[in-house]
């Protein structure tokens, strides 16, 4: 027994969104969450289902605690500083900004700044005509 539908290769149908004639081919189904609607829209009208909006369909299990946690053995104290005081260790970093090291003078005692810049000018010749 045949297809009981015309091919409909020749058919002309209207955009359910913006009303436009195209070939029936043309148009595509509207899918929303996995959900196939009836509605056929033309490829300018047409946006693919989005895969954020099936979060949640599917468990996902992100544990983020380790068992059996080890304390970190890379870690070393650091001994006297220049100043005299006890250094924090091999995770304490400086971090400057504007200028390096600390924004102002009120900031001291939030941001320390142990940091040390050094700058070389070279020598410049001008020549005019």
């Amino acid at each position: 027994m045949g297809n009981r539908f015309a091919s409909g290769k020749n058919s002309i149908a209207e955009c359910d969104r913006c009303g436009q004639k195209f070939k029936l081919t043309a148009l595509k189904k509207e899918v929303k969450k996995l959900a196939v609607y009836n509605i056929l829209v033309c490829p300018q009208c047409w946006d693919p289902d989005q895969p954020q909006l099936q979060l949640g369909m599917y468990p996902i299990d992100d544990p983020q605690a380790v068992r059996e946690p080890r304390p970190d053995q890379t870690y070393y104290q650091s001994g006297v500083t220049s100043d005299g005081s006890l250094g924090g260790g091999s995770r304490v970093f400086q971090w400057g900004w504007n200028p390096v090291g600390g924004a102002s003078s009120f900031d001291t005692l939030l941001t320390p700044n142990y940091l040390v810049a050094q700058g070389i000018v070279g020598t410049v010749t001008v020549v005019t005509t």
